[in-house]
């Protein structure tokens, strides 16, 4: 296809410049066209691949001067088609090719089933290409334009296609202008604007469709922004737009510092509002997941982003985000730590944020929460009993060990002591903590100098050894047991971190099992909380959504010593558990409890209302549905009477008597069928609301089948009934057994075959009466039966005008409401039979069918 290259000779790869349009009819093709002239006058050899101008004379006299590849000609469904001559391009081999359209699918039997995709190929070739392409076609946005439209696009290129293009030009105009193009003709022929302008082109539209197309730019810019500055390395902000940054911790000031921050984003138009948590490289920081998820919630709620990274530097991890989004403010709340604590531990992360912050503004928020921690925890937390434990051991071991150690004196050298005594420190560090351990070291550095260490028995050293040997002992028995409390800290924060993983996860486990989602989660809750009980409770009125119990002897008593802990779930519910004091630890945990169980009363909260609304879907389906199928029925007689009144009216032609009273029969007929027709609508419509009174009464099949073949679209069609007046009469709704018998016979005459009549018989058993509809078809599959009475399905048939598919599910359901049932065998020889079963009539004491009408309702 392409010539052949001169050896050593590298082409290379071809460039796109793509123009976007916000909306059919901007300008995109003679903007287009316009590029291709200026590149010719500099001397680039253009080609037109394929334009389309929509008889746009302004545009089609652009194409004048410019080469016009002749296009390909194909075949499809006995009609014919224009098409880029792709291998004619590719042989021809210019420096530029215009192709219109990039979105549009080509006509089967080329090389690619979609024109981007030739535009791959040419520009594989080393070909450079100029493309249009309008946002709506954009696979990302195709639901979205749907969704303001209204009309689907069946033509999509993949964003990456046009993301990588070399360049992309956006072609806009106001929608007012473009509607005024339209107006004079230049976009669409006269016959086409109104619908237009009141349909797609509606200034709404218009103005959605220009922002989704400024939007999908702006993020192709800024990608390029970015790339741009990697490659050139500038690690400093650019200010292209406000894009400010706010940091949780997980504390209880988080929502007022998010709120803060979206205020700060809100002054300007395109403000970027983006959250962000550090969390530590070990995972055991100690933020409140619970009250992070509910920040979570907020800043999404907000149209902001939530963004979790790792780092044990917090305001260098704080920074480094901030300058990779290139934000431009980055919000911070004031500490909560008291004077003495910062004085103890120095600047805290806000006053490091600042001072390395350079370019980016730092804005430190107060809170009613700055100020109130508390001094920095020399030790692990431990129970009470504990702690006095840890403390006496402190006070204890070095005695014992003095006692212990006071034989060997002669025989052990002083290294040997203050190693024997330092054990007992690390041995206290792990029993109560880094303040007992720095109680025994202490006690320990006097019992070595007073009882080992000459002259014996006096606080006293001779020798400057001694004092170094003491020196290092107490700075090393402080150093080795802050760092053994350390690793007990660290060894106990992390299996609580696996234990609240397991409880979490078990959770997630929890909210999807359904239905029972809610029960578990509360028995969870109880369990895993080792309480008495907890209840979900309405915060408006009181009452008891759910509850979980344990299974307690009957002769306990509780209530008076039981405490309960409250926790908020969602707006108007509360969980609360009642049984002991919960520790605050747990209460974090409690939260994210609380999270999931809000998430779980909110489903069930859509699924009770999408089950009330199923009905009424289902109900409006079965109306509209009814309306299409019984359509052809109204138009007929709707047509004969209004040809009849017509003809009468008419002044030019004068009908004998004979004839006035022919047409005025018609007329009559016709409008009698009518009414008829309209009160089934109407008496369906009812029986789908549950609300139709169905007169029961005897009726003769003989007569009913008369008026249902009367009723037919073709009177004459071959209907042959057999054996109808050997039966009773049955007990039903005359207009409603008309309805379901015409239905069932119509669908016998669409699949009977040529020339062969469709037969109706009945017989009587006990007090049933079983009428079948014969046809000579081909048959339905077994497997396949109980379809046929699902609404909107038509087995192997594809052709919709005559009908939606609905009549033998109404039918099976008018003859249900009318105590009886509509079946499907199998026809002897071949073919489909419809059995029809309902009761007899009851019979008076003469024996004759009774009169008198039976009434009852219809129970849907």
């Amino acid at each position: 296809m392409a010539r052949d290259l001169a050896p050593g000779t590298v082409y290379r790869r071809g460039r796109l410049r793509v123009y976007l349009g916000s909306a059919p009819g901007v300008g995109k093709t003679y903007r287009m066209l316009d590029e291709a002239h200026r590149r010719q006058d500099r001397g680039a050899e253009v080609v037109v691949g394929f334009i389309e101008c929509h008889g746009r004379r302004f545009t089609e006299g652009l194409v004048d001067g410019l080469e016009v590849m002749p296009r390909t000609r194909r075949t499809y469904r006995d009609a014919e088609f224009e098409e880029m001559d792709l291998e004619a391009v590719l042989a021809r081999r210019p420096s530029v090719v215009l192709v219109d359209e990039l979105a549009h699918t080509n006509i089967p039997g080329g090389r690619h089933p979609k024109r981007w995709q030739d535009v791959e190929e040419l520009l594989a070739a080393g070909i450079d290409v100029i493309t249009t392409v309008n946002i709506q076609h954009l696979e990302s946005l195709n639901d979205v334009v749907q969704k303001i439209t209204g009309i689907p696009q069946r033509e999509t290129v993949p964003d990456e296609v046009v993301r990588r293009a070399d360049q992309i030009e956006l072609v806009d105009m106001a929608p007012q202008a473009l509607r005024r193009r339209m107006a004079h003709g230049n976009v669409y022929k006269a016959e086409k604007v109104d619908a237009a302008l009141s349909n797609y082109f509606r200034v709404g539209n218009l103005t959605a469709l220009r922002e989704l197309a400024l939007l999908w730019v702006a993020g192709r810019v800024d990608e390029g922004l970015r790339d741009y500055r990697a490659a050139h390395r500038i690690d400093r902000v650019w200010e292209t737009r406000e894009r400010v940054v706010v940091a949780l911790t997980g504390g209880p000031e988080g929502e007022t510092l998010i709120r803060r921050a979206a205020r700060i984003s809100d002054r300007t138009a395109g403000g970027d509002l983006l959250a962000v948590h550090v969390t530590r490289s070990d995972g055991l920081a100690g933020a409140s997941s619970g009250a992070l998820a509910q920040q979570r919630q907020l800043v999404e709620t907000l149209g902001g982003s939530y963004h979790v990274v790792v780092g044990d530097d917090i305001p260098t991890a704080l920074l480094a985000f901030a300058r990779a989004h290139d934000a431009t403010q980055l919000v911070l709340g004031t500490s909560r730590r008291g004077r003495i604590n910062r004085f103890l531990t120095g600047p805290g992360t806000g006053q490091t944020t600042v001072d390395a912050s350079e370019d980016i503004d730092v804005h430190m928020v107060t809170h009613e929460f700055t100020g109130r921690g508390r001094l920095p925890a020399l030790g692990r937390r431990h129970s009470r009993r504990r702690t006095i434990a840890g403390y006496a051991a402190g006070l204890i071991v070095p005695l014992l060990l003095t006692v212990a150690l006071s034989p060997f004196r002669s025989t052990l050298n002083l290294t040997t002591d203050a190693l024997i005594f330092q054990l007992g420190v690390v041995a206290v560090a792990l029993l109560g903590g880094a303040l007992s351990a720095l109680l025994a070291s202490v006690i320990a550095s006097v019992l070595l100098n007073y009882f080992f260490i000459p002259p014996l028995h006096t606080l006293t050293i001779d020798e400057a050894n001694n004092i170094v040997a003491l020196v290092v002992f107490a700075t090393v028995a402080l150093t080795v047991s802050t760092v053994v409390d350390h690793a007990g800290r660290l060894t106990s924060r992390a299996a609580r971190a696996t234990a609240e993983a397991e409880t979490l996860s078990t959770l997630a486990g929890s909210v999807l099992r359904g239905a029972d989602a809610l029960p578990a989660l509360l028995e969870k809750s109880r369990t895993a909380f080792g309480m008495d009980s907890v209840a979900l409770l309405d915060s408006l009125t009181g009452e008891t959504i759910a509850r979980s119990d344990a299974e307690t002897d009957g002769d306990v008593e509780t209530g008076s010593q039981e405490e309960a802990t409250e926790v908020a779930v969602g707006e108007r519910a509360v969980l609360v558990l009642t049984g002991r004091r919960l520790p605050a630890a747990d209460q974090r945990v409690l939260t994210a409890f609380a999270a999931h169980v809000a998430a779980a009363l909110e489903r069930d909260r859509l699924a009770v209302v999408a089950a009330e609304v199923e009905p009424i879907k289902a109900a409006d389906r079965m109306r509209t549905a009814l309306l299409a199928a019984v359509s052809h029925d109204l138009r007929t007689p709707l047509a004969a009477a209004l040809a009849s009144v017509g003809s009468l009216r008419s002044p030019d032609v004068e009908f004998s008597p004979e004839d006035q009273d022919e047409l005025l029969a018609t007329a009559d007929e016709s409008l009698v069928k009518l009414t008829r027709l309209v009160d089934n609508l109407l008496d369906m419509s009812r029986l789908q609301a549950g609300a139709l009174t169905l007169h029961l009464a005897p009726t003769l099949l003989e007569d009913v089948l008369m008026r249902a073949v009367d009723s037919l679209t073709d009177p004459y069609a071959p209907v042959q009934p057999l054996d109808l007046d050997t039966v009773p009469a049955v007990l039903a709704d005359p207009p409603l057994l008309e309805r379901v018998l015409a239905n069932v016979i119509t669908n016998a005459l669409r699949y009977n075959a040529p020339g062969a009549p469709v037969l109706v018989t009945a017989s009587h058993h006990a007090d049933q009466v079983e009428i079948r509809v014969i046809d000579r078809g081909p048959g339905i599959a077994p497997e396949d039966r109980d379809q046929v009475f699902l609404p909107f399905q038509r087995l192997g048939d594809t052709d919709n005008t005559t009908g939606v598919g609905l009549g033998l599910a109404l039918s099976r359901g008018l003859a249900e409401a009318m105590g009886g049932s509509l079946e499907v065998e199998d026809t002897p020889g071949g073919g489909t039979t419809m059995l029809l079963t309902l009761p007899a009539a009851p019979e008076t004491r003469t024996g004759e069918p009774g009169i008198a009408l039976l009434e009852r309702s219809a129970d849907r």
